[in-house]
């Protein structure tokens, strides 16, 4: 189980063949249960970009580096791409799944795939709202 983005840079560089990292940045609505521990908004995706583990030298540093683009996120959802024969994965390779992160936010598609931390590098966890594309209900961090 991955518990901070630390984990993922790990499980990353341990990998066989090289990985690129597929970072989505959300923008979370919410509110929050009268118990204050569920909150259910909708998500929206605000940029998309992949690097290299060894790009990333840790959650903070990724951080500044999307702010300086727009602080107008809360939620960064990460997925790893393997490359093969020794090759990363190309950015014509890659960008099929990075729309493919956005689309699944977009109409409302099961998220558990992804490693998804708020700013603070806490751990989230959505599970979509049926009927609502891109609601989604969860718990943790946001």
């Amino acid at each position: 189980m991955i518990r901070d983005f630390e984990d993922l840079l790990i499980l990353a560089h341990a990998m066989d063949e090289p990985q690129r990292l597929l970072v989505l940045l959300a923008k979370a609505e919410t509110q929050t249960s009268a118990e204050g521990d569920l909150q259910s908004g909708a998500l929206t995706p605000v940029i998309c970009v992949d690097k290299a583990p060894g790009e990333i030298k840790d959650f903070k540093s990724l951080v500044a580096e999307a702010d300086e683009v727009t602080r107008d996120w809360n939620m960064m959802l990460v997925a790893s791409m393997s490359g093969s024969g020794g090759q990363e994965p190309t950015s014509e390779e890659v960008q099929p799944h990075l729309d493919r992160m956005a689309n699944d936010i977009l109409t409302g598609q099961d998220l558990t795939r992804y490693a998804i931390f708020d700013r603070d590098e806490n751990v989230v966890v959505v599970q979509p709202r049926h009927g609502a594309p891109g609601a989604f209900m969860g718990m943790g961090g946001l």
